[in-house]
């Protein structure tokens, strides 16, 4: 990325999306629902985390490397599965390919817009994500695919309802790509030229397909055909997570836990990791925000099965204190398609290279040599800050009966 093209937040990154982007593909990205309580919160929280520096004897050199999903990453920092990638010609593919080039884990949305295939080509450090949606059957034939392909590990995402709307309003997407659809989103196009060329030098529209939901012979469900098969099916039981754990039979996380007792459960089930995670705020708005449900959920179970975090990471200095409050590793979502919005691949690794200067300078800050040295005392937190969700009474109670 050239000189003038370099960002140096994640929120000029925003800032170029919004500008590059056509109006209703950046709000797409913006999304939250009902009022955006939790989303709002997701970010501002880590703002009310205070860090205790050193100002002498810092380590000349840090050591950001980890293992985390059985996976060698150079950082602790993991790219969330989200779908329908159309900020970009490449989509999905890009993202991978940043993520490889950076030494990170790419994680695909069974919604993406790339098959999972390319995928695990760009970065064999890839791991699926699926719904709990259709029969047992397909979801088994869906993952016997992303494990012929080569995907390392299965994301199950349970923290997702969109079952409301947004009080600001939410951009009309539209069934498919279709002339009419093209002539009618023209003038919108016509108002980012840089983004119209880029998919007109493709030859084909933004692509608003599920590739990774094809069922035999049968061409790749539409997003809302495939969003009309998750309504339809059945929230997943407990059994339903130990069934998938144990089908797919290898790395195998749940993201979407903000409760002790849930994350008790998971661990009962045999996950191998959980992610604390209210779908970006795009689950249940006034869910407390990821970072303050972390410690207690870290504390519970983080000694049985690896603990991560997503929500509102948008730089360096927020991945080293959920890593100080008890995560492994997080997850990042909008912060990389703020990049992908900005600049197609080369913008995903500006913003790695972001997060990773942002961690390497906290590390320094707080004395530590290693991501794998921080500990609890090394952020001041306000009181009432971390939010202890199902660990009263009424939680066990709920447990004993629905065991």
């Amino acid at each position: 990325m050239s000189e003038h093209k370099w960002f140096e937040t994640v929120a000029i990154a925003q800032e170029r999306a919004r500008r590059r982007l056509p109006p209703s593909v950046y709000k797409a990205l913006l999304a939250g629902t009902e009022k955006g309580v939790t989303y709002q919160a997701n970010m501002s929280s880590f703002g009310d985390i205070g860090l205790a520096p050193h100002v002498v004897g810092q380590p000349a050199e840090r050591d950001l490397a980890t293992r985390v999903l059985g996976q060698d990453v150079s950082m602790p920092v993991i790219i969330s599965p989200t779908g329908v990638q159309a900020v970009h010609p490449d989509g999905e593919v890009a993202v991978a390919r940043a993520a490889a080039a950076r030494g990170v884990a790419m994680g695909l949305s069974s919604f993406a817009s790339k098959p999972v295939e390319e995928v695990v080509a760009a970065n064999p450090q890839t791991l699926f994500q699926m719904y709990w949606m259709g029969d047992r059957d397909s979801m088994a034939r869906r993952m016997e695919r992303a494990r012929a392909a080569g995907a390392v590990g299965l994301i199950a995402t349970t923290d997702w309802s969109f079952s409301n709307g947004r009080d600001w309003g939410s951009p009309a997407i539209p069934q498919k790509m279709d002339l009419k659809t093209i002539l009618r989103r023209a003038p919108e196009g016509l108002r980012r030229p840089s983004w119209l060329l880029e998919y007109a030098r493709t030859g084909r529209p933004p692509g608003l397909l599920a590739p990774n939901l094809v069922e035999g012979d049968e061409p790749a469900p539409g997003f809302f055909d495939a969003y009309f098969q998750w309504m339809q099916t059945p929230p997943p039981t407990w059994d339903d997570i130990a069934w998938m754990r144990e089908q797919w039979g290898g790395t195998f996380v749940l993201k979407g836990v903000t409760r002790v007792d849930d994350a008790k459960r998971a661990v009962d089930a045999g996950v191998s990791a959980i992610s604390v995670s209210n779908h970006g705020g795009n689950n249940l708005d006034s869910t407390p925000a990821a970072i303050r449900c972390l410690p207690a959920v870290a504390d519970a179970v983080g000694d049985q099965v690896e603990v991560l975090m997503d929500g509102g990471v948008r730089r360096g200095s927020d991945v080293v204190k959920a890593l100080a409050l008890g995560a492994r590793a997080v997850l990042i979502g909008r912060a990389y398609l703020w990049g992908l919005g900005a600049g197609g691949q080369a913008g995903v690794e500006n913003v790695l290279d972001v997060l990773r200067g942002g961690i390497d300078a906290t590390l320094m800050g707080l004395g530590r040599a290693s991501v794998h040295d921080l500990v609890r005392d090394d952020v001041l937190l306000p009181e009432g800050f971390v939010q202890t969700l199902g660990a009263g009474a009424s939680a066990r109670n709920l447990h004993a009966t629905s065991a």
